[in-house]
């Protein structure tokens, strides 16, 4: 039975990395030496994306909202294989003014003239971790969606079988395209930019769309605000134990009451 090729959404973000260090000044953080890089769960995205692709056929876009310098991530999906890529694209004073709500309805608009079969984002972005943008995207697609899918198969025209990390368990279920999923580790092993996809993404196209006329056609004000960023405390050393076990519970709940407020009448 042959397959019809679908068209394929992917959500990337690019975002600081987490294994380096973090500058914060007046609750914000200081871009100058940080090292951004695609939010590792989008890339598990990019790879379901490219291997349904290889397996069925397809065209891939995959979408990002941010600054010029996002464009470097674009640029390494591209890489990777992806076909071309939308880059709705912020001013400076425009990011601290758009949140997700205001994120989701910019791709919405960047997508209306599309036909899209399936869109695939990753589970949370490790920078803020709330894993609204795609949810709420599907949403205002009327879309079905599935989060923290760790199985993609397809089992007949328009449905596919996807397994989905649920609490520690795994949920199967079966879903018809058009739908949007969440992808979550263990879903695939993302390939590295291979150097003649390297020199073919320097051709693909990347269409800017400006987010203020994007934003111009409803109210795109902020339904969330943040204050300020900070860094965790530093840790501090543990405390060892002594005694027996029931003179360790003792002293255990008398750190907890210290420490925590926690047994307070």
């Amino acid at each position: 039975m042959s397959h019809a090729a679908l068209s394929i959404a992917i959500l990337l973000k690019q975002t600081f990395d987490t294994e380096e260090k973090l500058n914060i000044q007046q609750g914000r953080i200081n871009e100058e030496d940080v090292k951004w890089i695609i939010n590792p769960y989008d890339e598990y995205a990019i790879e379901a994306a490219l291997q349904w692709k290889e397996q069925h056929g397809g065209h891939t876009v995959v979408y990002t909202v941010g600054p010029a310098r996002v464009t470097e991530a674009l640029r390494t999906a591209l890489a990777m294989g992806v076909d071309e890529a939308v880059h709705i694209e912020l001013e400076d004073d425009e990011l601290d003014q758009i949140d997700e709500w205001g994120i989701s309805q910019c791709l919405v608009q960047s997508m209306k003239d599309r036909q899209i079969d399936l869109i695939l984002a990753g589970n949370f972005s490790i920078d803020q971790g709330g894993s609204q943008t795609a949810v709420r995207l599907s949403t205002l697609l009327r879309l079905p969606h599935t989060a923290a899918i760790t199985k993609l198969e397809r089992i007949e025209e328009l449905k596919v079988a996807v397994e989905r990390d649920a609490e520690g368990d795994t949920e199967q279920l079966e879903v018809t395209l058009p739908a949007l999923f969440t992808c979550q580790q263990g879903l695939n092993d993302p390939r590295y930019p291979s150097l003649a996809g390297i020199m073919k993404a320097k051709k693909k196209p990347i269409a800017v769309l400006p987010a203020k006329e994007l934003l111009s056609s409803f109210n795109a004000s902020s339904k969330t605000s943040r204050a300020a960023i900070e860094l965790p405390p530093p840790r501090t050393t543990g405390t060892k134990l002594t005694g027996s076990a029931a003179e360790q519970v003792q002293q255990l709940i008398t750190q907890l009451k210290s420490n925590t407020g926690l047994f307070e009448s």
